[in-house]
């Protein structure tokens, strides 16, 4: 059986969902739970009229502005912890590519089953992919999605 899960989440309305399968997953096999969010880096430049993309003052995707939301994520995140009765040490919240951060983490510490959600993609999104089907096709272990209603 699984002895450690990593749950992949977005902070969105619908992770509620998830986080019930997440609990009943984690309460039939006593597995491990880490929690992971990437925040994916922001651009360093913004559109700037009839000269196309200019760089910015204090660029968005500045290592200031990402600490911000590495925080606001870290606290979104805790009322999630404590339901699940997972330790701040189990929280993480890499800057980065979504797919890739989530696949080394779960390659680096030896998890066993990943769990996404899904939410179906539909037209250009499904010519590119999506971080799910990314995850799916990638991963070296199972990896569980639930489809979002």
């Amino acid at each position: 059986m699984y002895k450690h899960i990593l749950f992949a989440t977005e902070l969105n309305e619908q992770k509620s969902y998830i986080e019930d399968k997440v609990a009943q997953l984690q309460q039939f096999t006593k597995a491990k739970i880490s929690i992971i969010h990437v925040i994916e880096p922001l651009p360093t430049a913004y559109y700037g009229g009839a000269f196309g993309v200019v760089p910015g003052p204090d660029p968005i995707g500045s290592l200031g502005n990402e600490k911000i939301l590495e925080e606001r994520a870290k606290e979104a995140l805790k009322p999630l912890a404590k339901r699940l009765n997972i330790t701040e040490q189990n929280l993480h919240i890499p800057i980065g590519h979504i797919s890739e951060k989530i696949l080394a983490f779960a390659e680096k510490n030896n998890v066993d089953l990943i769990i996404t959600g899904s939410h179906g993609v539909h037209g250009l999104r499904l010519l590119l992919g999506s971080t799910a089907n990314a995850i799916l096709h990638s991963a070296k272990c199972d990896v569980l999605a639930v489809r979002c209603k």
